[in-house]
């Protein structure tokens, strides 16, 4: 058995981490503000967030799905070999499993656009594998 290198395990965590938040600031303040104007604008979505720090909680939740699939990754790269299309497998995988049923739940139910769902949705797909391949080519074996 291979032991698991906790200081790479961190390395890619946060750089996969880094680039998720970079890309939910990129769909948040360039793709979506119109979507989120009208939707305050009619109601549907609140101004400010319920919670205080919303967007620092939010980042770290972030992060630490990064550490959560870097962890699956590592522990699969046994059985499915380690390199790229592992990760892929992961991130794509565990991206769905995270990203659209809520997205879908969002988009019957929730009077806003389905435009928001679906960019949400893609926020956390494509972060999730994003962020499993840069941990995965961050992580080496001792």
């Amino acid at each position: 058995m291979v032991a698991i290198r906790i200081r790479r395990v961190a390395l890619g965590t946060l750089a996969g981490g880094i680039f998720w938040v970079v890309w939910t600031r990129i769909i948040d303040n360039v793709i979506l503000p119109s979507k989120y104007n009208f939707a305050i604008a009619h109601q549907t979505m609140l101004r400010q967030s319920r919670y205080p720090h919303f967007n620092v909680w939010w980042y770290l939740m972030l992060i630490l799905l990064t550490y959560i699939l870097t962890w699956v990754y590592v522990c699969v790269r046994t059985t499915l070999g380690p390199g790229p299309i592992t990760a892929l497998r992961v991130g794509l995988l565990i991206g769905f499993a995270m990203s659209f049923p809520f997205s879908f739940l969002l988009a019957g139910w929730m009077p806003i656009s389905r435009v928001i769902a679906f960019w949400w949705m893609l926020m956390m797909w494509v972060g999730a594998i994003v962020a499993t391949l840069i941990s995965a080519w961050l992580y080496k074996e001792a």
